[in-house]
């Protein structure tokens, strides 16, 4: 059998380690525990959005009649306030009937964007613009600048419309920013959320597997019907 000062090291290396490891071991429990008993749409905020009903126009031009500086690699027909426009390239925002070039959406129109978007009985709080976000945020990783719809709504729902092509981009609610947070501590990427590979996750990985095998072999030197077994094996010899 192992001996006593061996035994008393395992329980300490044990101890410690399960004291030092169990805040994160809750927080993966409580985090999958919320993942497992939410609707993944919800989270999505589906409940807070309209289907979009397609627009026909008429009028249009050629996307040839364009005075475009490179050629079409890509080409997507949006609906702005109303207004048909041509998404070139990933680029240029060109009214579809003038050909004129829009730089940029304003406040007004990307209410009219969100207000077919988003369900009727939301009513619109505050508009703002945003240029800039941090690695925490939201609305981390989309198109910038964008316009931030709020509404009068005890789940503090935004809406964000991009800037540069008007498209709806994401609904944010109190739902999934709990979502987000415990995602982080589940992933223990605590910058942009979704590497599995950070050096954090896998220290505690490793150190969680070291805990368990340590439990394990504490019950093996520890148990009776063991000792039991290792002596009757002891008297045959």
């Amino acid at each position: 059998m192992v001996k006593r000062e061996t035994a008393i090291w395992l329980r300490k290396a044990h101890r410690y380690l399960g004291i030092f490891l169990g805040i994160q071991f809750l927080m993966w429990t409580i985090s999958g525990i919320y993942f497992s008993w939410t609707d993944i749409d919800e989270i999505h905020g589906d409940q807070f959005r309209q289907e979009v009903k397609a627009t026909s126009f008429e009028g249009l031009l050629s996307p040839n009649e364009l005075k475009l500086h490179d050629p079409v690699t890509s080409l997507e027909l949006k609906e702005i306030a109303k207004t048909p426009y041509y998404w070139v390239n990933g680029q240029a925002l060109y009214h579809a009937r003038t050909g004129n070039v829009k730089t940029e959406i304003s406040k007004e129109e990307a209410l009219a964007v969100a207000k077919i978007n988003m369900a009727p009985e939301l009513k619109v709080k505050d508009v703002q613009r945003i240029e800039t976000v941090g690695n925490h945020h939201e609305y981390r990783g989309r198109d910038l600048p964008a316009y931030v719809i709020s509404y009068n709504h005890d789940e503090a729902v935004k809406a964000y419309v991009s800037v540069k092509d008007g498209s709806f981009q994401r609904v944010r609610h109190r739902s999934w920013r709990w979502f987000d947070f415990l995602w982080m501590t589940h992933t223990m990427d605590y910058e942009g959320r979704d590497d599995f590979n950070t050096t954090v996750l896998r220290a505690f990985s490793l150190l969680g597997l070291i805990t368990v095998l340590s439990g394990f072999t504490l019950w093996f030197i520890s148990s009776p019907t063991v000792r039991k077994i290792t002596s009757s094996n002891k008297k045959r010899k």
